[in-house]
């Protein structure tokens, strides 16, 4: 997917902490939080996002350690859709 498509659904996402799932090229979904780190716009130029799994969402909300995201490559998205949780 393009960068402005990403930008364009995720903005409310992170605005209200939403989850969205992530459908991929080759790979399982995921289901995570796409967050706005200080390097947000560099990351975004690159069409690389950071998304905190599922599995980490306890962690990051007590903590909030940008090392609990992973970094996606958003080239490899085929959609986005909110969460069903």
């Amino acid at each position: 997917m393009d960068i402005e498509r990403i930008e364009h659904y995720i903005k409310p996402s992170i605005r209200n902490n939403t989850t969205i799932d992530i459908r991929f090229k080759g790979r399982s979904p995921v289901t995570g939080l796409f967050i706005r780190g200080d390097d947000y716009d560099e990351l975004k130029s690159k069409n690389f996002w950071r998304v905190v799994h599922l599995s980490q969402l306890q962690k990051w909300s007590e903590t909030n350690d940008i090392n609990v995201a992973r970094i996606f490559n958003g080239a490899s998205f085929t959609s986005l859709s909110d969460s069903k949780l």
